[in-house]
């Protein structure tokens, strides 16, 4: 942990502190740092995240680590966007991972980051083992001049809210329910690229080939989506995999902008997928395909008119 990551009290006085990875910054999340920013106005105090990159599964276990919902510039924009002035993002290393619990709250939250008030989901482990939980927490704040709050999970009636099961509902395409998870729509950014120019010439139907670093797309099919380009918001109509018709072989990222006509190449776009419409279909011909996509744009219409 470098010393520009960590604060002394004068700049950051009463801090009160959240810890986790935050994948996502879904609802459950986000209501964590409602209670952290409502508590910091009350104490004069400074909101703070503390988190890592990557996440720590990548580091301890790379075979389990998931795919992320967010990369790490976007995490770190939801979360500021939540309303917290201040995040510590650390390194997390095999060198951190061997911290123990003990060492990890007297090193770091009292010596160095001086926290007045902890809150933490009641999930929350950490240190070498995942040894430390709630309970520990509270006792060694005990000695060193911390608070302690959990806060309870967030349930959809009966289902828990956590990162976990929204990527599930990602990878399985049940983007409506993810969405509603994760209290706004899933979205990626990514560079557009050279693609096999079929949209515009054999289906005259043109699209954004995208290139992007987020781990984890939506499953494989077509869905209504919106464009962010250059501050401007348009609909969409992206298709996620391997072109079956075509026999390529080749996975691709492509989206037709709505009512758009402009080169793309080389731009930076945001895709924010609203509802998924069907399953990636081979087809008898380019015709047939074309013939389909005329009417999937025309559901897409339908769907983004209804927002």
């Amino acid at each position: 942990m470098s010393s520009e990551q960590i604060h002394n009290e004068e700049q950051f006085p009463y801090p009160v502190l959240t810890l986790g990875n935050f994948d996502g910054v879904h609802l459950g999340h986000q209501s964590i740092f409602r209670k952290l920013k409502e508590r910091s106005k009350e104490m004069k105090g400074t909101p703070i995240v503390f988190t890592f990159i990557p996440h720590p599964l990548k580091v301890i276990a790379p075979d389990n680590a998931p795919r992320l919902l967010t990369n790490y510039k976007d995490k770190i924009d939801l979360i500021k966007k939540c309303g917290i002035d201040v995040v510590i993002c650390t390194k997390f290393t095999k060198e951190f991972a061997s911290i123990s619990a003990e060492d990890f709250v007297h090193t770091v939250l009292c010596k160095t980051i001086k926290a007045k008030e902890i809150f933490i989901g009641s999930n929350y482990l950490f240190g070498k083992g995942r040894e430390g939980s709630p309970e520990l927490l509270r006792k060694l704040g005990k000695q060193c001049g911390f608070t302690v709050t959990v806060v309870e999970a967030i349930k959809s009636g009966d289902i828990t809210i956590s990162s976990s099961l929204i990527r599930d509902l990602v990878a399985d395409g049940r983007i409506e329910e993810a969405n509603r998870y994760l209290g706004r729509h899933y979205s990626v950014e990514g560079v557009v690229v050279e693609g096999a120019k079929r949209g515009k010439n054999l289906l005259n139907t043109p699209t954004a080939n995208l290139s992007t670093i987020n781990e984890l797309l939506p499953k494989n099919g077509v869905y209504a989506v919106q464009v962010e380009l250059e501050g401007n918001l348009y609909g969409g109509a992206s298709n996620i995999g391997y072109n079956p018709t075509f026999d390529s072989g080749k996975f691709s990222f492509e989206t037709h902008i709505l009512d758009f006509d402009g080169d793309l190449l080389g731009k930076t776009i945001r895709i924010y997928f609203i509802k998924r419409i069907r399953d990636e279909m081979k087809f008898p011909s380019a015709d047939a395909l074309a013939l389909q996509l005329t009417k999937d744009i025309t559901a897409i219409r339908g769907v983004l008119t209804d927002l």
